[in-house]
């Protein structure tokens, strides 16, 4: 027995009739009056009586009916209760595919610890699909996605976008690549390569920016900052976005480097979205308004050195 069988059983015997409430519900009539026969051989009772002129509640749904409202009050109340509990959480769930994780994220929670000291924030890394599945699930409260200009943004999600960029690549400064003002996509098809995998919008772009072709000799990587510390072992080049590389504490003592990409124009976005329509805590919020006004600040100062 499902939730949805009975709050449409409530709204038939509510509205009167099975269209209308079919209507109210945004379901066909069939697909309501299914969903109904399902119930009522679960239950081994007629709940309406079906006629040429319309359905109506049988006597046995009548009796069941305030027994059926009692279930529904209560999964209301529950509701209720969780959303409260949720309002007074002490613990923060942040999804992020880490492209901008130790230059915008470390820093905005570094932030959000000094006004919200008891209050624990969990990150935890996914990939873009997972984290909105998350949110949409309720067990994220916040989550940091990348896109490329193109893409479509979900309906059903809150969206503010924080950073725009540009694709760079990302080598040792010891590297042939280093010595370059710009990067084609033949020099990186010479070249090992450290691409992240199936799931984030990088992997998409590289499979789009190499049209095909494959380089001398590739790894597949879960996320940037692994492809960073890669990159930094000497293992190879990767392909990343500026806002993942530039003040990254490899990038700022020196050990990787990054040089633009030949006659590439793409731009990537870092969003940050949550659920719509519930009651936002407090915390969620600072931590929310904590990340868009710091990714301002970022933005303002972000630039991509071509030399």
């Amino acid at each position: 027995m499902r939730m949805e069988q009975l709050e449409y059983f409530a709204a038939v015997t509510r509205l009167g009739s099975l269209r209308r409430a079919a209507e109210e519900l945004h379901l066909s009539q069939p697909a309501l009056s299914e969903t109904l026969r399902n119930l009522e051989r679960e239950l081994g009772v007629e709940l309406l009586e079906r006629k040429r002129s319309g359905a109506k509640i049988s006597d046995e749904g009548r009796e069941l009916l305030p027994h059926i409202a009692d279930v529904l009050d209560a999964v209301d109340r529950l509701r209720r209760a969780a959303d409260e509990h949720h309002l007074n959480s002490r613990r923060l769930r942040l999804g992020t595919v880490n492209a901008a994780t130790v230059t915008l994220l470390a820093p905005a929670i570094r932030e959000f610890r000094a006004v919200h000291p008891s209050t624990q924030v969990e990150v935890i890394t996914d990939r873009q699909d997972g984290i909105q599945r998350h949110l949409t699930e309720g067990s994220f409260d916040l989550g940091l996605v990348s896109y490329l200009r193109d893409d479509d943004l979900p309906p059903g999600l809150h969206t503010t976008e924080l950073l725009r960029g540009r694709p760079v690549v990302c080598v040792r400064p010891d590297s042939p690549l280093a010595t370059l003002n710009a990067v084609t996509v033949t020099d990186l098809l010479a070249q090992p390569l450290i691409v992240m995998r199936t799931g984030y919008a990088m992997h998409r772009y590289v499979h789009r920016l190499l049209g095909g072709s494959v380089p001398s000799f590739s790894y597949s990587a879960d996320g940037a900052e692994m492809c960073k510390l890669m990159v930094a072992e000497g293992l190879g080049v990767s392909v990343l976005p500026d806002y993942s590389v530039l003040d990254d504490p490899l990038e700022r003592n020196g050990t990787i480097v990054h040089r633009p990409l030949a006659d590439d124009a793409t731009e990537l976005r870092v969003m940050i979205q949550r659920r719509h329509a519930r009651p936002v805590p407090t915390a969620e919020r600072d931590l929310h308004a904590i990340l868009v006004r710091r990714a301002a600040e970022r933005r303002r100062g972000l630039h991509v050195p071509h030399t």
